[in-house]
């Protein structure tokens, strides 16, 4: 079974469809090194036949017929052909029974069939000749036999068969390794993935060093897996903290009407009544809108609304808004806006982000203090600095502000409801932005806004 699950994997066939490749590639290859090699021994020994046809032609007489017999003995290979006809066609001298018929005389290389004189008697061979007739009528032929194409043929026949079945073979092992390399980590990758889908959410894909897209793609998944079980633990926490947030204002409500019920003996007290569940009820309410703006931030793509953002006009206008609000707790608020800054985003939640840092920091400061907005550029990057003199955030609670519902022991009187900071990090997060706190006495909270376009 292992073994069809090789043969039928991507990797196998992939590796097939290459080694048939490289197979057709060295074919070709050799079959071009032989053609190549057949041209040049072929032109090679066409020349040197007509070499020796040109030299035995300048001759006369018996010279002539010297250098033919000459010739022919000294051809220890036997390959060496030649002859010498008269008019009528009769063999002179050579080792060729007759003049071929099918040659032509006219001092062109051909190839042609021959018979050839020798001790055990006439033998028929094919050669290369060329002939030529003489200014006596007789016809001279010089031929020769071509056999190193054949040997050749023959070395690359087996170098072939040397060179090309290791490699077939070669390259078929490797598929085979690679398709079980590769069958191996998708099992493994399966067991974790059905571990995780039962609900281990602490398990997490195998990783391996190296820059592989596998290896890439194991660590993509390995994070988006990380904000999974952070925002399920998130969640999970959520609807308890909701239950508990919504729980005491609605039972303040239904105490209200209860005793309002049994106690309430005019119109003046039972409108009276009415007004505290109505509170408690905007209350509960107004704990579902944020929550609800929450997740249309943190769950929004888009960026039709962004475009520039002058910060110098907004946080102006914010402070006039806080400006009243503070001078009723006795609040310095002051804002320093030396520059003219401007940065790219969603004007409205921006708008919402800062709003909330300024009236964080006058809920929280003491009468008397003081709550600064201040706009700067460092190193590239465009800062709102928002600082007050209230109690500040400690190290231990840096991480615990941004968290929904959360509420510190020292304003757990305060009125509010745990989820201005998370609503800032999120409005920050959808623009890519970074959100600074600094713990320690006084309360000082950041927006850093690189000089790049989110979105």
């Amino acid at each position: 079974m292992d073994r069809i699950r090789i043969i039928r994997s991507t990797s196998f066939r992939w590796a097939m469809a290459v080694a048939c490749v490289l197979a057709a590639f060295v074919i070709g290859l050799f079959g071009f090194v032989y053609w190549k090699a057949d041209q040049y021994l072929i032109a090679r020994s066409d020349q040197m036949i007509g070499n020796q046809l040109a030299f035995i032609a300048g001759l006369r007489g018996e010279l002539r017929l010297g250098a033919i017999n000459d010739h022919l003995k000294e051809d220890s290979r036997g390959v060496q052909y030649g002859g010498l006809f008269g008019v009528d066609g009769h063999k002179l001298v050579g080792n060729l029974e007759r003049l071929p018929p099918d040659l032509r005389i006219d001092d062109s290389a051909q190839s042609i069939s021959v018979e050839r004189t020798a001790p055990a008697g006439a033998e028929t061979h094919v050669i290369r000749a060329i002939a030529r007739r003489l200014a006596d009528g007789d016809v001279l032929v010089i031929g020769r036999e071509v056999d190193e194409t054949r040997e050749v043929s023959h070395v690359v026949a087996q170098a072939l068969a040397l060179g090309l079945l290791p490699a077939l073979c070669l390259c078929l092992l490797a598929g085979a390794w690679l398709s079980l390399r590769a069958q191996k980590r998708v099992e493994e990758v399966n067991q974790r993935v059905q571990r995780i889908i039962a609900g281990d959410l602490r398990e997490r894909l195998p990783q391996r060093d190296g820059d592989e897209p596998f290896a890439r793609l194991t660590v993509i998944v390995n994070g988006m897996l990380d904000e999974m079980e952070t925002m399920i633990h998130a969640l999970a926490g959520v609807g308890n903290d909701i239950a508990h947030d919504l729980r005491t204002p609605l039972t303040r409500a239904r105490l209200t009407l209860e005793r309002g019920r049994t106690t309430a003996a005019t119109l003046e007290q039972l409108q009276l009544v009415a007004d505290k569940a109505i509170s408690n009820i905007d209350q509960s309410l107004a704990i579902v809108t944020a929550l609800l703006r929450l997740a249309e931030i943190e769950n929004s793509r888009r960026s039709a609304a962004f475009g520039t953002v002058e910060l110098h006009d907004m946080l102006r206008e914010i402070f006039d808004i806080y400006e009243p609000i503070a001078e009723n707790k006795s609040i310095k608020l002051h804002v320093g806006l030396l520059q003219h800054l401007s940065v790219y985003g969603d004007r409205d939640l921006l708008f919402e982000a800062f709003a909330n840092l300024v009236d964080n920091a006058i809920k929280f400061t003491p009468e008397g203090g003081r709550v600064s907005i201040e706009l700067m550029r460092v190193d590239n990057e465009t800062i709102v600095r928002v600082s007050d003199t209230g109690p500040g955030i400690n190290h231990q609670e840096r991480d615990a502000v941004l968290r929904r519902f959360y509420r510190s022991d020292k304003i757990r009187n305060t009125p509010g409801m745990g989820l201005g900071l998370n609503l800032v990090a999120a409005i920050v997060k959808l623009h890519n932005f970074k959100l600074a706190i600094y713990p320690g006495p006084g309360g000082r909270l950041e927006i850093i806004c690189p000089d790049h376009r989110s979105g």
